[in-house]
């Protein structure tokens, strides 16, 4: 093995993390796997007492008891209205919770249950 200097050693490094990168990058495009497709099921809340950060905080805590025990959601969003003014954002509703499920079936089964939230 040849002894290199640093300015050799340096170069032939980022030489080679280039080809290795580009290499990387284009075999990534080649094997790139489908996004497996989900069922989205997107729910908004008003509340009676809209001013009310206790009945807010009730029905944030009973959604995230049902994402639990509900086993067909594979996962769950809890939001909140955007603080963004502008006329085609709606801000009218308290909180939004947004589904995923492998399919409409599942998200069907949960339907079914009749899942009821009371807040009262």
């Amino acid at each position: 093995m040849s002894k290199q200097s640093r300015r050799q050693f340096m170069s032939t490094a980022a030489k080679t993390a280039a080809v290795t990168g580009i290499a990387t990058l284009t075999g990534g495009v080649a094997t790139a796997k489908e996004t497996p497709k989900v069922f989205i099921h997107h729910v908004y809340f008003w509340l009676n007492n809209p001013d009310s950060q206790e009945d807010k905080d009730k029905l944030i805590a009973g959604l995230r008891k049902l994402a639990v025990t509900a086993k067909t959601i594979q996962q769950h969003h809890i939001g909140l209205p955007s603080t963004t003014n502008r006329d085609v954002v709606d801000r009218s509703y308290a909180v939004s919770w947004m589904l995923f499920f492998k399919n409409k079936a599942e998200q069907d089964i949960l339907s079914d249950r009749s899942c009821t939230l009371k807040l009262h």
